[in-house]
C-alpha cells in the first residue's frame, strides 16, 4: 500500500491520469512512459533550440508551437485531461442546474389568471367545464371551444378508425363555404340551398387553377369520378367528398342545408384522440353544453363493435388560448 501511494504521489506531480482503482502494474507503466516522452521531448527541444539559435526569431515561433504540440500528444498518449490553465478549469466546472418553471407560469397575466379558476386535477361535469372554458377565456377575440377525446382505439386498424359527422344544434359559429360539384341544371337548387359555388363548370374552373376558395365540396354519386383527377389537390386537404362525412349524396340541395346549418366531420388521428370545435365563447354554457352532447351521442353510436376495453379514455376542454379542464367520463 505504502509502495502504491508513492507511485501516486509521483503520477499526480506528472499530471497523469490514474487513480486508486489503477493496478502498482499500470501506474509504473504510466510513470515510466511519460518519462521516457519526458527524456524524448527534452532532447527534441535542446536540438531545435540549437537549430533556433540559427535559422533567427521565426523559427523560435515555429519550435514554440511544436513543442506545445508535443506536449499535448504526450499528455494525450496518457490520458491526461487535467486543465493546463486557470480559464480551461473554471471552464470545466458545472454550474448549477437550472431551474425550470411550469408552463404556465412562462405565460403571460391573464392566462395565469385564468388558470388559477381551474382546479388542478378536478374532474368536472360537462355543465360546469363549458361554464368554466367561457369564463377563462384570456383572449380579447370570440374564442372558440374545443373537446379533446382521447379513445382507446388503435386508428391502424381499419375497423378502429373512427369517423362521423354530427349536426351540432346551434352551429359552429364559423362562416362556411359550401361548393357544390353538380351538373349545370342542379345548380340553381344548390345555390338556393346556400352554396357559395355550385355547378360543374364553375367549380372545374377552380380547381383547375387550384383556387380551393370553399371549406366543403358536396358532389352527387354521378359527378364523383369527374372530381378523380383532383384527387391529390382535395385529398391531402381533406376535401374530397365521401358519403361517411355527407358530402356525397344523390339530393345536393339538402347536403349543402346540413353542411351551412353547422354538419361537421370529426375523425381520429394517429394519436387516437378527437379534436373538435362545438362553438364560440359567445354562445354561452347551455349552447356550448347542448352542441357538446351532441357530438358525445355521435361519437358513442360509432363505437367499433372489435373494441375490447375502455372506449373513451379522457376528455379536456378549452378555449382557444386558455388553460384545460378535465370533464368527467
Amino acid at each position: 500500500m505504502a509502495k502504491k501511494a508513492e507511485l501516486l504521489a509521483e503520477a499526480k506531480k506528472l499530471k497523469l491520469a490514474v487513480t486508486e482503482k489503477n493496478t502498482i502494474a499500470e501506474i509504473e507503466a504510466a510513470i515510466k512512459a511519460a518519462s521516457e516522452k519526458k527524456t524524448d521531448d527534452v532532447e527534441v527541444v535542446a536540438e531545435r533550440k540549437a537549430d533556433v539559435a540559427k535559422a533567427g526569431k521565426r523559427s523560435e515561433k515555429a519550435a514554440q508551437e511544436a513543442e506545445e504540440k508535443a506536449e499535448k500528444e504526450a499528455r494525450k498518449a496518457v490520458h491526461d485531461t487535467t486543465p493546463q490553465s486557470e480559464e480551461a478549469e473554471a471552464h470545466m466546472k458545472k454550474g448549477p442546474a437550472p431551474k425550470i418553471r411550469p408552463l404556465h407560469e412562462r405565460k403571460g397575466k391573464k392566462y395565469q389568471a385564468s388558470y388559477a379558476k381551474v382546479e388542478k386535477g378536478k374532474a368536472y361535469s360537462l355543465a360546469d367545464a363549458m361554464k368554466l372554458a367561457t369564463e377563462t377565456s384570456p383572449s380579447k377575440f370570440d374564442a372558440s371551444i374545443e373537446l379533446h377525446v382521447v379513445l382507446g382505439v388503435d386508428p391502424r386498424q381499419a375497423d378502429q378508425n373512427v369517423r362521423a359527422t354530427v349536426a351540432l344544434p346551434h352551429g359552429t359559429g364559423k362562416k362556411v363555404r359550401v361548393a357544390a360539384f353538380v351538373s349545370d341544371d342542379e345548380a340553381e337548387a344548390a345555390t338556393k340551398a346556400g352554396a357559395d359555388i355550385a355547378g360543374e363548370t364553375a367549380v372545374q374552373k377552380l380547381l383547375e387553377k387550384e383556387q380551393l376558395d370553399f371549406d366543403i365540396l358536396v358532389a352527387t354519386p354521378a359527378m364523383m369520378p369527374k372530381l378523380g383527377k383532383f384527387a391529390r389537390l382535395l385529398g391531402p386537404r381533406g376535401l374530397m367528398p365521401n358519403p361517411k362525412s355527407g358530402t356525397v349524396s344523390a339530393k345536393p340541395a339538402e347536403a349543402v342545408k346540413s353542411a351551412k346549418s353547422g354538419r361537421v366531420e370529426f375523425r381520429v388521428d394517429k394519436q387516437s384522440i378527437v379534436h373538435l370545435s362545438i362553438g364560440k365563447v359567445s354562445f354561452g354554457a347551455e349552447k356550448l353544453t347542448q352542441n357538446a352532447q351532441a357530438f358525445f351521442d355521435a361519437l358513442a353510436s360509432v363505437k367499433p363493435s372489435s373494441l375490447k376495453g375502455g372506449y373513451i379514455t379522457s376528455i379536456h376542454t378549452s378555449s382557444t388560448m386558455g388553460p384545460g379542464i378535465k370533464i368527467e367520463l
